[in-house]
């Protein structure tokens, strides 16, 4: 995969896909930045919940399953000194509808031990929650 970024002006650069879609990053005004855009950090985190969504909604698909909602939380714990990576990344996944537990469970284990391949190209740990409407779930993936 290849990607161009050009650089708009200040800190703000466009990101051109070879989906043809264009990703604005900008940074915060103290740092010199106009806000124009999403931090790269944000975008990161962005990637990792729509990798996993999108694994998630394919394996729950292919189970004959469909949630009538679906949203996630995530939160990044960045370190104090730079580079400030992402050291710690925890997702809570929302289901809604006729879902068996066991059955988001495994769509959960298999996007994050095998499939999502944003969070496997990341070092930082990466822990997942998940509620069935509204009933919170317990495993450890």
């Amino acid at each position: 995969m290849e990607m161009n970024i050009k650089w708009n002006d200040k800190m703000s650069f466009t990101g051109f896909a070879p989906s043809g879609h264009e990703l604005q990053m900008d940074a915060a005004e103290e740092v010199g930045g106009e806000n124009s855009g999403a931090r790269p950090t944000e975008l990161l985190l962005s990637a990792v919940a729509g990798c996993t969504g999108i694994d998630i909604i394919s394996i729950l698909t292919k189970m004959r399953l469909t949630p009538t909602s679906f949203e996630m939380d995530i939160k990044g714990n960045r370190a104090e000194e730079h580079p400030k990576k992402f050291t710690k990344i925890t997702i809570h996944y929302a289901l809604e509808g006729e879902l068996p537990k066991d059955k988001v469970e495994r769509a959960i284990e298999l996007s994050m031990d095998k499939y999502c391949s944003v969070s496997h190209s990341l070092s930082a740990e990466i822990a997942a929650t998940y509620s069935i409407n509204g009933v919170n779930g317990e495993k450890s993936f």
